[in-house]
């Protein structure tokens, strides 16, 4: 069942929001970034254009995707099922860079996706929005 239903051009995918910038995650720790639920194999869409920066499983995160945009600014896409894209390669706003899953000790489909600022966390939904 979920949240609210968010997505659409810029977003890293459409599907429910299960938890929101800085509310609490299902495991109880409050979240730098978005939750989405969908189902596992949805494609996740870069946010901007950039170059990955890392690839890899991360204890947390799961199979995690970091995609390094210029500025001080980074998004990172975590929980997936597979990556796309390796460590290195340029990509373009809505490139397919990974697809939804649980890794990481998720209990159910979701990405979790976080945009940083110089290292630091900021709200995701002003960026989309633009």
């Amino acid at each position: 069942i979920g949240g609210p239903q968010v997505g659409g051009t810029g977003w890293p995918l459409s599907g429910a929001l299960l938890a929101g910038f800085q509310a609490r995650m299902p495991d109880g720790r409050s979240s730098d970034g978005l939750l989405l639920g969908a189902a596992a194999g949805t494609p996740v869409k870069t946010v901007a254009d950039g170059s990955v920066v890392y690839a890899g499983w991360m204890t947390g995160y799961g199979l995690l995707l970091i995609v390094d945009h210029g500025g001080g600014y980074m998004s990172l896409y975590a929980h997936n099922d597979a990556l796309l894209k390796d460590v290195g390669d340029a990509v373009k706003r809505g490139d397919a860079v990974a697809t939804v899953g649980s890794s990481g000790g998720h209990g159910r489909p979701a990405l979790y996706f976080e945009l940083r600022r110089d290292g630091k966390p900021v709200n995701p939904n002003v960026w989309l929005r633009r």
